[in-house]
C-alpha cells in the first residue's frame, strides 16, 4: 500500500493529485523551482524539496533529483502528474528501480508509445485504422500534411504544411521546438485532414487484465494545434461509433499489455471514419470532464492499480448528462496568441462547487495551480487554471460556464477568457458543427466581450469616478465635499487612461449635490485612437444619457441610458480594472507630466514578451524581404517567431541566440527600402 506519494510535477495537477491523496489518507510531497517557491502545491504538501533553478531542464526534467527527492522524503511511490518527465520511460524505469512505485503503465509501455512512430506501426499490425504516415519529409508528393513530433504531444512540435515551398523550415522548426520541449528532436509526417475532429477515448487498465473504456472526450477546439475546450460526450458521436471507437480503444490497450490511466487519439473524419493519432500513457488534462459524467476519480483509480487492485467496475463507465471544461490561459488571442507574464492579481470565478475533486451534483468545478499574487513567468505553460460545467444537457453546461467566466474577475495578466465566452456562445459551436479548424474560419470569437464603444467608455468614466472617489476616502479635511467642489459651479474632473485603443481622455462634471451633469471620453491624439479596435475614431459629443448612482473606490453603479448598470474597480498601483456584466477592461492612468523616454531607433524591433533568443537566422548588413523570418525566442515552451514587418537592411543585432531578453528589449534594427 502506498503511504507517501512524491508528484514529479507542479502547479494545478500536483495539487490535482493531493487533493485526492488527503481524501484516502495518503502523505505528499512536493518539489519545486526557484520560482514556484511561493506556489500553492508547496503550501498543501506534507513536504517539500527544493530543486534549484528554474529552466524545466535544471529542475522538472530531472528525473535524478527527483528520485533523490523521493528517497530523501521517505517516499515509496511518484506520480509523474503530466508533463514534463510523465511519459518518459527512462524515468519511469529509474523510479521502479529504486525500489518505488511508479504510478502509471510500466517502462517498457512507455518507451513503445512514447515513440509515435513505433506506436503506429505496432498498432496498425492490431488492426486499429492509421493515416499515411511518412519518416522522410522528401516522400510527401501531395498536400496538406501534418508535422509532428515522434515523443511528446500537447501541440508542441506540430505544424500544418500546404505546399512543398514552406515544407522545409516546418520541418526544422517542429525538430527544434521537440527538441526543446521533449529532448528528442524526432518528426514524421501525416496526411492532414481538413474539418476533422480530435476525438479521445479514455480507457483503464489493471494488473488482472480488465481494460475499461470512459467514453469519448471532443477536443476539436485548438489553439496552435492544443486543446483549450474539451467536452464529453461528443455531440459528433453515437452510440454505434461510440462502440467502435471504445473498441478500438481497448484493442490498442491490450496490444501493449497497458496498465493505468491511457488515452487513445482518433482523428475523425467528415465521412465518419476514425484514424489512430497517439495514445498518452499518462493522465490527461481533461480528465475532469470524464470525473464528472462518469463519478469516478480517476486519480483514485490510478493510485489504486498502482497499488495492485482490481478496477471496481465491471464494464464501460456510464455517461451521465453533459460536461465541457475550458482551459484559462496567460495569453492574448488577438495577437498571435502571444503568452502574457507578471503577477496576477486576482482569480475571483463565481460560484465554484468543487475544487481538484469529482463533483457530486451538477455545477462548476475549478482546478488551478495559481492564486491572487502568483507571479506568471516564461519558464513554464501558460495555462491558469480549468473551470469545468457539468449539467443535465449540453446547452445547459455551456451556458453555465459561459456565464460563469463572464462575471470572473481576471487581473493582472492578460487571457483568452472573452473568446473561450465567445465560442461558447457561438451558434455554430451551440449546434455542435465544430472541428479543429473552428478558430480559423470564425475570426469574430476574437473580439473582446467589451467591443462596442459606449461600453467601453462607461468603463472609463466608472475608472475615473472611483479614483476620484478614493482620493475623497484618503482626504484629511473637507472629506464629505464632492471631488472638484468649489464656491462656483463644481468645475470639471479630468483622467488619461491608457486603454484598449490607446490613450483617452476621461472629463466629467458634478454639480454641488454630486450629480453628474456632464461627461466625456476623447482620444488624446484623435488621429491614432481606434476606440475597443471598431475601426474609427469615437464621436466626443453623442454619449449615452448617464447618471450616477453612487461611487465608492472599489464600485460604480451609474444608470446608463435608463438602466442601471454596477462596474467593480480594483486598483492596483496606477491600473484600473473594470468588470460589469457588459466585459472587462484594464485602464492604465497616464500621469499628467511624463517623464521623457528613451526614443528607439527608427526601425527597431523588440521583445513582445520576456524569453531566450533561440535561432537568429540573419546578420548586420543582410537585406531581408517583408515577413523574412529574422529570428525566434522561446517563451512558455513554445516557441515565437519574429519576422520583418517590411524589406530593409539589418543595421544591427544587439542579441545573439542564448541571450535573455526581457519585453521591450531591441532585438534588431532594420533600415527601410
Amino acid at each position: 500500500m502506498i503511504r507517501r506519494l512524491l508528484v514529479a510535477n507542479r502547479g494545478e495537477i500536483a495539487r490535482r493529485v493531493f487533493a485526492t491523496c488527503r481524501l484516502i489518507g495518503i502523505e505528499t510531497v512536493a518539489v519545486y523551482s526557484d520560482g514556484d517557491a511561493d506556489s500553492p502545491h508547496v503550501a498543501e504538501a506534507d513536504y517539500a524539496v527544493h530543486l534549484p533553478g528554474n529552466a524545466p531542464t535544471a529542475t522538472y526534467l530531472r528525473g535524478d533529483l527527483l528520485v533523490a527527492a523521493a528517497r530523501k522524503t521517505g517516499a515509496d511511490a511518484v506520480h509523474p502528474g503530466y508533463g514534463f518527465l510523465a511519459e518518459n520511460a527512462d524515468f519511469a524505469a529509474a523510479v521502479a528501480d529504486a525500489g518505488l512505485t511508479w504510478v502509471g503503465p510500466p517502462a517498457k509501455v512507455i518507451k513503445m508509445m512514447g515513440s509515435k512512430i513505433e506506436a503506429k506501426t505496432l498498432l496498425a499490425d492490431a488492426g486499429v485504422p492509421m493515416l499515411p504516415t511518412y519518416l522522410d519529409p522528401d516522400e510527401v508528393t501531395e498536400f496538406p500534411v501534418l508535422v509532428k513530433a515522434s515523443a511528446g504531444g500537447g501541440g508542441r512540435g506540430m505544424r500544418i504544411v500546404r505546399d512543398a515551398e514552406s515544407l522545409s523550415e516546418a520541418v526544422a522548426s517542429a525538430r527544434r521546438e521537440a527538441a526543446s520541449a521533449f529532448g528528442d528532436g524526432t518528426v514524421f509526417l501525416e496526411r492532414y485532414v481538413d474539418r476533422s475532429r480530435h476525438i479521445e477515448v479514455q480507457i483503464f487498465a489493471d494488473t488482472q487484465g480488465n481494460v475499461i473504456p470512459f467514453g469519448e472526450r471532443e477536443c476539436s477546439i485548438q489553439r496552435r494545434h492544443q486543446k483549450i475546450i474539451e467536452e464529453t460526450p461528443s455531440p459528433a458521436v453515437t452510440p454505434a461509433m461510440r462502440e467502435e471507437l471504445c473498441a478500438a480503444a481497448v484493442s490498442a490497450a491490450r496490444a501493449v499489455g497497458y496498465v493505468g490511466a491511457g488515452t487513445v487519439e482518433f482523428l475523425l473524419a467528415p465521412s465518419g471514419e476514425f484514424y489512430f493519432l497517439e495514445m498518452n500513457t499518462r493522465l490527461q488534462v481533461e480528465h475532469a470532464i470524464t470525473e464528472c459524467v462518469s463519478g469516478f476519480d480517476l486519480v483514485q483509480l490510478q493510485l489504486l492499480v498502482a497499488e495492485g487492485l482490481p478496477l471496481p467496475m465491471g464494464g464501460a463507465a456510464p455517461i451521465r448528462g453533459h460536461a465541457i471544461e475550458v482551459r484559462l490561459c496567460a495569453e492574448d488571442p488577438a495577437y498571435a496568441w502571444l503568452p502574457s507574464t507578471g503577477t496576477l492579481h486576482r482569480l475571483r470565478v463565481p460560484e465554484v462547487a468543487a475544487e481538484f475533486r469529482p463533483l457530486m451534483q451538477p455545477g462548476l468545478r475549478l482546478d488551478s495551480g495559481v492564486r491572487d499574487g502568483s507571479v506568471i513567468g516564461v519558464h513554464y505553460d501558460s495555462m491558469l487554471a480549468k473551470l469545468i460545467a457539468w449539467a443535465p444537457t449540453r446547452h445547459e453546461a455551456a451556458r453555465l460556464l459561459a456565464s460563469s467566466l463572464t462575471r470572473s474577475r481576471i487581473h493582472g495578466v492578460v487571457t483568452n477568457r472573452d473568446l473561450l465566452v465567445r465560442v461558447l456562445r457561438h451558434p455554430t459551436f451551440q449546434a455542435g458543427d465544430i472541428d479543429t479548424g473552428f478558430l480559423d474560419r470564425h475570426q469574430e470569437v476574437f473580439a473582446p466581450l467589451l467591443s462596442s464603444v459606449d461600453a467601453v467608455r462607461v468603463s472609463c468614466l466608472a475608472a475615473a469616478l472611483a479614483e476620484s472617489a478614493a482620493r475623497r476616502d484618503s482626504a484629511t479635511v473637507l472629506r464629505s465635499l464632492p471631488s472638484g467642489w468649489r464656491n462656483v459651479p463644481s468645475g470639471s474632473q479630468t483622467s488619461v487612461f491608457d486603454g484598449p485603443a490607446g490613450p483617452v481622455e476621461v472629463g466629467y462634471r458634478l454639480d454641488r449635490d454630486g450629480a453628474l451633469t456632464n461627461w466625456w471620453v476623447r482620444a488624446v491624439d484623435p488621429e491614432d485612437l481606434d476606440l475597443a479596435g471598431l475601426g474609427h475614431p469615437p464621436v466626443t459629443d453623442d454619449h449615452p444619457p448617464v447618471a450616477l448612482v453612487s461611487a465608492a473606490p472599489d464600485r460604480v453603479i451609474l444608470d446608463v441610458n435608463g438602466i442601471r448598470l454596477a462596474l467593480d474597480v480594483d486598483r492596483v498601483g496606477n491600473v484600473s480594472y473594470v468588470d460589469s456584466a457588459e466585459g472587462s477592461v484594464a485602464l492604465t492612468e497616464l500621469p499628467r507630466f511624463p517623464e521623457p523616454e528613451p526614443e528607439l531607433a527608427e526601425g527597431s524591433l523588440v521583445a513582445p514578451l520576456p524569453g531566450a533568443v533561440s535561432r537568429v537566422l540573419v546578420t548586420p548588413g543582410q537585406r531581408v524581404g517583408a515577413g523574412e523570418l529574422l529570428m525566434t525566442l522561446e517563451a512558455m515552451k513554445l516557441e515565437h517567431p519574429v519576422h520583418a514587418p517590411a524589406a530593409g537592411v539589418v543595421a544591427s543585432l544587439p542579441v545573439s541566440a542564448g541571450a535573455q531578453v526581457d519585453t521591450g528589449a531591441v532585438l534588431a534594427v532594420l533600415t527601410p527600402e
